[in-house]
């Protein structure tokens, strides 16, 4: 039987750790429909160093960001994954890039090196801001070192970025992860019933 097709736009970053919730509850949908997500990087944090930062940093009241957590980690255990207990947050702008660069140029590249882009952070704890890191990621994922030098340095990828900033704001989104169905937005790691709901709305 034919799924009926859906499409998706998605306003996230890979240093947001709802928005990996949020990718995953996305992919539930795949089984009842056939999936097109138009991923729309947004750098969450542009002035965290590639280095790191102690996550107290972020400047989240104790309780809240308790709340938070704990949030995240029901909503972890619904999905089956087991977070890394992290203690720094870090600089996606060179992961957005990358990311860009292979959804242009490798699409099927594409899917694999986002879920890696993922899982290597908040499974793994590694340091997306580390050049050496997503060099790995991307041999991993089958992305040649070319399209990774590329990525940094041809100007087209900076310009999609600052691009999504702007169709963001033009919507109305300050936050990640964003899930746009059609004329309907939805904001933050919705539940996938809502997802769904959205979905068969369309």
């Amino acid at each position: 039987m034919t799924k009926p097709p859906l499409k998706v736009t998605v306003f996230s970053d890979y240093i947001c750790p709802f928005c990996y919730i949020g990718h995953l509850r996305l992919a539930h949908l795949r089984d009842s429909y056939d999936l097109k997500v138009d991923w729309r990087f947004l750098e969450i944090h542009p002035d965290n160093p590639p280095t790191g930062r102690p996550l107290s940093e972020l400047g989240y009241p104790p309780a809240q960001w308790r709340q938070m957590m704990e949030n995240l980690q029901r909503m972890a255990e619904e999905e089956g994954v087991e977070l890394v207990d992290r203690t720094f947050t870090t600089n996606s702008h060179r992961a957005l890039l990358l990311a860009e660069a292979a959804k242009q140029a490798r699409p099927e590249v594409f899917y694999r090196l986002n879920e890696r882009l993922y899982e290597a952070y908040f499974v793994d704890g590694q340091n997306l801001g580390d050049p050496s890191v997503l060099r790995a990621l991307a041999r991993e994922s089958g992305l040649d070192e070319d399209m990774v030098d590329r990525a940094w340095s041809d100007p087209q990828y900076e310009r999609v970025i600052q691009e999504n900033h702007r169709d963001a704001a033009r919507l109305g989104i300050n936050g990640t992860p964003t899930f746009v169905f059609g004329r309907r937005v939805a904001a933050g790691a919705v539940p996938v019933t809502a997802l769904r709901a959205l979905a068969a709305d369309c």
